[in-house]
């Protein structure tokens, strides 16, 4: 098992200095903090969490529930939830909720009796904030929550981002496949969608068809084959996320287009996959890492001060690649 005085002796800093990086202590200077968290990683280094715990009277265990653990954004938020975590000291214990309010609320129920130190909720569709009674620290990720402090991306911002530029490249035919109707976030990136089109002259502004369907490969599917065989074809695709955009992809395949030439479609979320498509996929990254890094930041001082009403938005960027292009000559305006 790897010590602390190793961890201090690779990264060339005094155990002290391991000590307080560890603990988040913001006065230890950036050159420093990087040199040793460079080493906490290089020789896998794990705080020994049960002795910590007996010292204060703590699990150093956070709950983190999420809807889908097979959605790659929920994969993602996962691994580095975890990481973050074991670099503060404390582990992760994993809930998925399938999407399901009942199921979800065991989980709180186990978490609050077994005495964790806070959870981390990416809620399910149907919660409602009266469920959770406040028997455990909770900090909301990724989807909004009436009343909860919310650590996500600018979904409205991206999308108009990603709108946007598809604007600029000349389409005037674009169309969204947005989430779940009743889902928050799926009515921010469609509200941007639609502020991105406002924002034109009303005489030069695009039409814009929404559909409203699952975040998943299968609703991507069928809404763009709907929209691509509909009778005003869109010359562009903006997809709520990616896997929704790989559905996209499939279906202009299965109808002979060609991407970007004949349509291009732009995702959101930028998982790993989105660098291995042909063609590579254009998309809007979110900083997963970074929310779940303020998320941990905000339940870890949820344990001496209370949960603070206050929410964090992470700017997103748009990751242009091979998937997105001018419209063909005929549909240019």
């Amino acid at each position: 098992m790897v010590s602390i005085g190793e961890v201090a002796r690779k990264a060339g800093v005094s155990v002290g200095t391991v000590s307080r990086v560890i603990n988040r202590n913001a006065a230890v200077r950036a050159e420093y903090r990087e040199r040793v968290e460079r080493a906490v990683r290089e020789l896998d280094y794990r705080p020994n969490p049960f002795a910590r715990s007996l010292r204060r009277q703590e699990s150093l265990t956070f709950g983190l529930i999420v809807p889908d653990v097979t959605y790659p954004f929920f994969a993602e938020l996962v691994k580095h939830a975890d990481d973050l975590a074991a670099l503060r000291g404390y582990c992760i214990v994993l809930g998925n909720s399938n999407n399901r309010g009942d199921i979800q609320q065991r989980y709180i129920d186990i978490f609050s009796e077994r005495r964790l130190d806070g959870v981390l909720l990416v809620p399910s569709m149907d919660t409602r904030p009266r469920d959770l009674d406040g028997s455990v620290p909770v900090v909301i990720v990724d989807r909004g929550l009436k009343g909860f402090p919310l650590f996500a991306s600018d979904h409205r911002g991206g999308a108009e981002t990603a709108v946007t530029y598809l604007i600029r490249l000349g389409h005037r035919r674009i169309a969204c496949i947005a989430g779940p109707e009743t889902l928050t976030l799926a009515q921010e990136r469609v509200s941007g969608f639609r502020a991105a089109l406002a924002a034109l002259p009303k005489r030069q502004r695009p039409t814009g068809q929404v559909r409203f369907t699952e975040f998943d490969y299968v609703g991507g599917h069928n809404a763009a084959l709907a929209l691509l065989q509909g009778p005003a074809r869109p010359t562009a695709i903006f997809a709520n996320s990616d896997q929704q955009a790989i559905g996209a992809l499939r279906a202009a395949a299965d109808l002979g287009l060609a991407v970007p030439r004949d349509v291009s479609i732009v995702g959101f979320d930028d998982v790993p996959l989105a660098t291995h498509l042909a063609p590579r996929l254009t998309t809007v990254r979110q900083d997963v890492r970074r929310i779940a890094d303020l998320a941990l930041q905000h339940l870890e001082k949820a344990r001496t001060n209370g949960i603070a009403r206050r929410s964090v938005i992470v700017p997103t960027v748009l990751q242009v690649r091979e998937s997105s292009g001018p419209p063909p000559p005929e549909n240019k305006q």
